[in-house]
């Protein structure tokens, strides 16, 4: 095995990668002030934007799920990675070599299973677009060129050719360093009588990424007639290639969807180039698989799910486009996008509709839109006899549940009314109550979530923190006055701690009346107190992190070291009050647990202890008199 990865190296690969960067590679981010940047999480479904990220410090939190951590823990969680393997993935990127504590630099074949499979597409990639240029290619580069696409557009997507023989590549990426094992993994070779083998053979090459840009699988097209398999082979499923999970394109498309809220789903490889090549640079692929729900995760991430973000479907007008249509409206409650559908004429796929008509034809394609629902509503009430009492109240037993499950409430009743017109049925109110019904039971089903409820960001914080997932420490209330300076003033400690230094570190944990946030003042102790950030504010944050207890103050610090601060100004002003809020509160805390036990003892208390105690709560007295007088003087 390889040994630990060298400190100094993690650090520096911390230091190098911006963490907005990696995370932008799987979201779209937005400015929520304070220097953070806000999106929709990728870890758990939601409608509003709760996951920020802080590039000032290299972490993210979710105020929804609690996720949190730094660009490593982000990656680690998003990928399904090790620890060594994200380290040794980014300082690829940022060009670091790494140094291990034992066995000096890593051996290739110690690598993280992942970054080995995704070098080895890498290297395939490669090697496929290299023989695309060889005679034996002739017949791909033929087929390229009858549907418009010339050398360089075949460069621009990486588009290759796997030679015809048994095992070409298996043996070239074997002198790579790679092993039959990591080969039958990657799916890229496969079992032959005598060994591995190509699974790849005499076809037309797509390499498909993720979203972050690396290659993690391949479509392959058939090109001769002697070929006995399927028109179109895709890698199988393996531990980096998720059919359902990958987007053909979108490693291309991604900046472009979130720039301009607007994605267009098309059904093949030469679809999304003739897309591109044309013009809309927002064109994306499933890969030998039904538009579902996760690929509508990915696009949700980046649409941001504002209101005027738009997908568009370009499925043939045959029935086997009309019924991948229906598929994707089955699904069509899950976009907070409002979804639509092209059909050009001819029923023609994009490719042909360039090659016949040309770019323009192919971005007019996109412009006249129906939405998704109107075709899947004429799909439905098509296959009835409408000229038939019995005909059209079948009709609308099948349309109106469809209506019924449209998430807002004036755009159900509009398209309630256009049913009623697509029906034939002259009394709209009927078919309105109809759908009102439906979309009632099914609520009361569960079937659909009610109407959302408003509520601001603090709301929404403020109920996760009293209702925290998992085990946890006791309930934080941001309600009480307490509670909310110790957290702004934790936040100050982690975030601005040249504000509060050095008064705060002489701060003790029982001076926090949470346990959570006394938790957290712990951890800041831990590593030397808040005056060593001072200097390099980001290693700090990254030694407190290291010196959580557990999961739940670790998801804590994440949280308060990049939530918003409520002040308008963040100044010395505003430390300075907040440091003797707390101490306040703390020196009153102690005058009545003094006066209280006095009370409690009343004439049982010895003459010594008496005095002592009514001293101490004199100087106490005194001390907070000149905190409220003097203000962070007095400290």
């Amino acid at each position: 095995m390889a040994g630990r990865i060298n400190d100094d190296d993690v650090k520096a690969v911390r230091d190098a990668v911006p963490i907005d960067a990696v995370v932008s590679e799987y979201l779209q981010l937005r400015n929520a002030g304070g220097g953070n940047l806000k999106g929709l999480c990728p870890f758990h479904d939601e409608k509003s934007p709760s996951f920020q990220v802080s590039p000032s410090k290299g972490l993210f939190h979710c105020f929804g799920c609690q996720e949190g951590g730094d660009t490593i823990a982000f990656v680690m969680k998003i990928d399904h990675l090790q620890f060594s393997e994200v380290v040794e993935r980014l300082a690829a990127k940022a060009g670091i070599t790494l140094r291990y504590e034992e066995g000096g630099y890593n051996p290739s074949h110690q690598r993280g299973e992942r970054i080995r499979l995704v070098e080895a597409h890498k290297a395939a990639a490669q090697f496929y677009v290299e023989q695309l240029d060889g005679p034996e290619a002739e017949i791909g580069r033929k087929f390229l060129a009858e549907r418009g696409f010339d050398q360089a557009a075949a460069a621009h997507f990486g588009v290759g050719y796997s030679p015809a023989g048994w095992d070409h590549l298996t043996r070239y990426l074997r002198g790579k360093g790679f092993s039959d094992k990591e080969l039958i993994a990657s799916g890229i070779s496969q079992d032959g009588r005598r060994g591995p083998i190509d699974r790849f053979r005499g076809r037309l090459m797509w390499p498909i990424s993720d979203t972050a840009g690396d290659i993690v699988g391949f479509g392959a097209r058939k090109l001769r007639d002697d070929d006995n398999g399927p028109k179109y082979l895709n890698t199988p499923e393996t531990a980096i290639y998720k059919k359902s999970q990958v987007l053909y394109g979108i490693d291309l498309a991604k900046k472009d969807i979130a720039k301009a809220s607007r994605a267009v789903v098309v059904e093949g490889y030469t679809d999304v180039m003739a897309c591109h090549l044309a013009g809309i640079t927002t064109a994306i692929a499933t890969c030998g698989t039904a538009f579902g729900g996760d690929h509508i995760k990915i696009l949700r991430r980046l649409l941001m799910d504002n209101g005027s973000a738009r997908v568009i479907f370009t499925f043939d007008g045959d029935a086997a486009g009309q019924k991948a249509a229906l598929r994707a409206f089955e699904d069509d409650q899950k976009f907070a996008a409002e979804t639509y559908i092209a059909i050009a004429p001819d029923n023609m796929d994009p490719c042909d509709l360039r090659l016949a008509k040309g770019d323009e034809a192919v971005r007019d394609l996109v412009e006249p839109r129906t939405p998704l629902f109107e075709f899947a509503l004429r799909q439905i009430v098509g296959r009835y006899d409408l000229e038939t009492p019995a005909g059209r109240a079948a009709a609308l037993d099948e349309a109106a549940p469809v209506v019924a499950k449209i998430k807002t409430g004036s755009v159900q009743r509009e398209v309630a009314v256009q049913l009623a017109g697509f029906v034939g049925i002259l009394d709209q109110e009927y078919v309105v109550h109809r759908v009102n019904q439906l979309a009632q039971w099914a609520r009361g089903r569960g079937d659909q979530r009610g109407p959302a409820r408003s509520s601001s960001r603090a709301d929404a914080q403020r109920r996760q923190i009293q209702a925290p997932t998992g085990p946890s420490g006791p309930a934080l209330n941001l309600r009480s006055p307490a509670h909310r300076t110790e957290r702004e003033l934790l936040k100050l400690a982690l975030q601005r701690p040249a504000l509060v230094s050095p008064a705060f570190d002489a701060y003790g944990m029982d001076e926090f009346t949470a346990p959570p946030y006394a938790a957290v003042r712990q951890c800041i102790a831990e590593v030397g107190g808040a005056e060593l950030g001072v200097a390099e504010t980001r290693e700090y944050l990254v030694q407190v992190l290291d010196a959580t207890p557990n999961e739940t103050v670790r998801k804590l610090v994440t949280e308060l070291a990049v939530e918003v601060f409520h002040g308008k100004s963040i100044d010395e002003a505003y430390a300075g009050e907040h440091l003797v809020k707390v101490r306040l509160r703390a020196v009153d805390r102690r005058i009545n647990d003094v006066q209280g036990s006095l009370a409690r003892l009343g004439s049982n208390v010895a003459p010594e202890h008496l005095a002592a105690a009514q001293n101490e709560v004199w100087v106490l007295q005194q001390y907070a008199q000149s905190l409220r007088n003097s203000g962070a003087d007095a400290l």
